[in-house]
C-alpha cells in the first residue's frame, strides 16, 4: 500500500517541539527568538508566503520584526537595513523573501546576510559547509524533502536519487544532502536527454521543475519515492504538482500530495533554522560572558 507522505501533519509535529523548546528557554529568563523578515513590494505570492511565516513564527514564540518596503526600495537602502540586523543582539535570524525587483542584486543581498543569521540557508558559506558535509544551515525546501523521505523509510545508502531542477534553492542543496547519506546521485533540467530513462531508474525521484504533471506512471518504476516540490496553479485554479498524483501513487511506495507534502514543511524548517540560530546565539553570548578574553 502506498505511504502518502502527510507534510501538514508532520510540520505541526516539529512546530509543537520548537514551542516547546522556545518555551523551556523562555521559563529560563532568556528573551525570545527573533526573526527579522523583509518583504519588497506588494508581490501578492510572496505577501501570503510571508504572512504565513510571521503567523507560524508567532505561534511557536518566536518574536517576528517585519520591514514591508516599498517596491522602490534602493539596493543601497536594503543592504544597510540588513547590516543593521546582523548587527543587533535581539535579532537571531534574518530572511529577506525572494523574489527580489529586478534593480537589486539578489546575489549582493544572500552574501550581505550574516552567515550565522542565514535561516534560509542560501549564504555561499552555508551552501559550502553543507556540500562538505558540515551544514551549520539547510536550505529550508531541500531539508523539509529531507525529514520526508526519511518518514518513508527509505534506504538512502547506495539508493538512486534522481532530482528534477538545478536550482541553487532546492536541486543543487538537495543534491548535497543525498550525497552526504551517500546515495548515488543525478541532477536532471531542462537540456537532459531522454529524460525517462533517467527518471525510471530513480529510487528516490525529486522534482521541482514548474512543470504540472511533467511525471507520469510510465515515467517512474516500481517502488519509488517521489518527493514532490512543484506547486502549479492550471486555469481552473487547481493546485498540483510536476507529478500527475492519482497516475503514479498506486506504482510508489511513497508519495508527496499536492498541496500538503512539501510546502508546510518549508515553513517548519524555516523556524526550526530560527530556533537553532537563536540557540547558538545564546550559547555564544554565554560563551563570552565566562570567557570574556575570548
Amino acid at each position: 500500500m502506498t505511504q502518502i507522505l502527510d507534510g501538514k501533519a508532520m510540520s505541526s509535529q516539529i512546530l509543537a517541539r520548537l514551542k516547546n523548546e522556545v518555551n523551556e528557554h523562555l521559563q529560563k529568563g532568556s528573551r525570545a527568538p527573533g526573526l527579522a523578515t523583509i518583504l519588497l513590494g506588494k508581490d501578492p505570492a510572496s505577501a501570503v508566503y510571508v504572512r504565513n511565516k510571521r503567523k507560524r513564527a508567532d505561534d511557536v514564540g518566536i518574536k517576528s520584526f517585519e520591514y514591508d518596503l516599498p517596491i522602490q526600495t534602493t539596493q543601497i537602502e536594503l543592504l544597510t537595513l540588513i547590516e543593521d540586523l546582523n548587527n543587533r543582539d535581539d535579532i537571531d535570524a534574518i530572511l529577506v523573501q525572494l523574489p527580489l525587483p529586478t534593480h537589486i542584486d539578489t546575489s549582493t543581498v544572500i552574501c550581505t546576510v550574516n552567515p550565522s543569521k542565514d535561516v534560509d540557508g542560501f549564504h555561499p558559506e552555508n551552501i559550502g559547509k553543507l556540500s562538505l558535509g558540515h551544514p551549520r544551515f539547510i536550505p529550508c525546501t531541500p531539508k523539509g524533502c529531507m525529514y520526508l523521505i526519511q518518514a518513508s523509510k527509505a534506504k538512502l545508502l547506495g539508493a538512486h536519487a534522481v532530482i528534477l531542477g538545478r536550482s541553487n534553492i532546492v536541486g543543487k542543496p538537495m543534491a548535497y544532502m543525498m550525497l552526504n547519506t551517500d546515495a548515488t546521485v543525478t541532477i536532471c533540467h531542462r537540456n537532459t536527454q531522454n529524460l525517462r530513462q533517467q527518471t525510471k531508474q530513480a529510487d528516490i525521484l525529486i522534482t521541482a521543475t514548474g512543470v504540472p504533471h511533467l511525471i507520469g506512471a510510465d515515467d517512474v518504476k516500481e517502488g519509488v519515492v517521489v518527493i514532490d516540490v512543484g506547486i502549479n496553479k492550471l486555469e481552473d485554479g487547481t493546485l498540483v504538482g510536476d507529478v500527475d498524483f492519482d497516475d503514479v501513487k498506486d506504482k510508489a511506495a511513497a508519495i508527496t500530495p499536492v498541496p500538503g507534502g512539501v510546502g508546510p514543511m518549508t515553513i517548519s524548517m524555516l523556524l526550526e533554522n530560527t530556533v537553532a540560530a537563536y540557540c547558538n546565539h545564546l550559547a555564544s553570548r554565554n560563551k563570552h560572558e565566562a570567557y570574556p578574553s575570548l
